[in-house]
């Protein structure tokens, strides 16, 4: 039985060495990428630039911000060292909580595309950071005291940037990142996700 279970130990240990080195491959330097993600999403500005935001005429709330976010990208690599992607980003509901017939949720999307540069470690391993431009909307629906019920939607064309680390589990990558959506000086979005996708 030693024997038997040694024998099994050598011969995975041995498949491990084999398939290891080719999991964690480098990936190719040119070629299409694609990935979905989740995570969370906080806002950056405090109740004022809120209220500047949407134009409600009230200052009397909290702000709940922390809420899921989703997105997809896909893109494709010039070298190891420069991509560019696009991007949708479903960035969640930032809820502004009066009292108890007074609440109001602003949700957000955005899509773009942003340039990205690549700093390899390891063949499996890299760091990144991007800069882009992005569509955004932010819906926002409910009421605010004597505020009215339709509140002032936005949207706008403004810059997104971010930075993170990614896996190259050849063809699978798996990455972390940190993204701030820059709407404007009243309305800035943190996104942190994960994501996992695939390369050609």
């Amino acid at each position: 039985m030693q024997l038997k279970a040694l024998i099994t130990a050598s011969v995975a240990t041995s498949s491990l060495l084999v398939l290891a080195p080719n999991a964690m491959a480098a990936p190719s330097p040119e070629g299409l990428y694609f990935g979905v993600g989740t995570g969370f999403s906080s806002l950056e500005n405090d109740d004022d630039d809120v209220d500047d935001f949407i134009e409600s005429g009230s200052e009397d709330f909290d702000v709940d911000d922390d809420d899921n976010s989703f997105k997809g990208f896909v893109g494709y690599n010039f070298n190891r060292y420069f991509a560019t992607e696009a991007f949708y980003a479903d960035l969640g509901r930032v809820e502004l909580k009066g009292n108890d017939t007074a609440n109001t949720d602003l949700e957000s999307e955005a899509y773009g595309v942003s340039l990205v540069g690549k700093l390899p470690i390891t063949n499996w391993f890299e760091l990144f950071a991007k800069a882009g431009m992005a569509k955004w909307e932010t819906d926002v629906d409910g009421n605010l005291g004597g505020a009215s019920t339709d509140l002032k939607d936005n949207d706008g064309v403004d810059p997104v940037y971010g930075a993170g680390a990614q896996f190259n589990f050849t063809p699978f990558l798996v990455r972390a990142e940190y993204e701030r959506y820059d709407f404007d000086s009243d309305y800035q979005v943190d996104s942190f996700t994960a994501s996992v996708g695939w390369q050609f």
